[in-house]
């Protein structure tokens, strides 16, 4: 993945904490703004529009986010938005799909579910809650799986646990002293069982199941 992710939020300590997450992922820049308009417009004119814009719903004290977001689709009409909020209101997630956002996610979910989204968009598709779904604060059933069940090798486990936790593939051979071309033969292997195209996909697959890693739940 090339280009860079913008994240507009206007507390410092939110957008740092955002774009700090962001960096993990794998070969993206991310540059942040407060949501004046004046200095999005410079930030464009100099790198041009970002792959996909990350904005906060609440702007100031008011859903300034979605004015925002209007004004950046105006601006770059084909440009992915993902709005976030720790509102998960479903009138809210309508009226910010209406705005012509790609996406919603409520600030409590789990990171894990944060870099779905991201890859999600960042592929062409959209991310929204289904209706009537659970928020973040629930805890749904869910049937533990072992590595072995799940037609994977221990290493394999390994690998798939740091996975799910949202580790990009260099930060997993850092964790377990292996080589990232290593990594990506594993990575590979386990979407190949799983039957699946990308980690979003084996997220999806795994979805109401619990990893239970060398009898730990991960």
């Amino acid at each position: 993945m090339s280009g860079y992710l913008l994240v507009i939020d206007d507390h410092p300590l939110a957008r740092a904490g955002l774009a700090e997450f962001l960096r993990g992922l794998e070969n993206l820049e991310v540059r942040v703004a407060s949501g004046e308009w004046g200095l999005l417009e410079r930030l464009f004119a100099q790198h041009g529009a970002p792959r996909l814009a990350v904005i906060d719903v609440w702007l100031g004290a008011h859903p300034g986010g979605l004015d925002m977001l209007a004004s950046l689709r105006r601006r770059a009409p084909g440009l992915p938005v993902l709005v976030i909020s720790g509102d998960e209101r479903p009138e809210l997630q309508a009226r910010a799909r209406a705005a012509g956002a790609a996406g919603f996610l409520g600030k409590r979910e789990d990171p894990v579910i944060f870099r779905a989204a991201i890859e999600c968009l960042l592929r062409g598709g959209a991310w929204f809650p289904a209706v009537g779904a659970p928020t973040a604060g629930a805890a749904p059933q869910e049937l533990p799986v072992t590595p072995a069940e799940l037609g994977l090798t221990p290493r394999q486990g390994d690998v798939l646990a740091l996975m799910l936790d949202g580790l990009p593939n260099k930060r997993i051979a850092c964790a377990l002293g292996l080589s990232e071309a290593t990594v990506k033969e594993h990575v590979a292997a386990i979407l190949d069982r799983l039957n699946a195209t990308s980690r979003v996909e084996v997220l999806t697959r795994l979805r109401g199941r619990r990893l239970v890693h060398r009898g730990v739940p991960v």
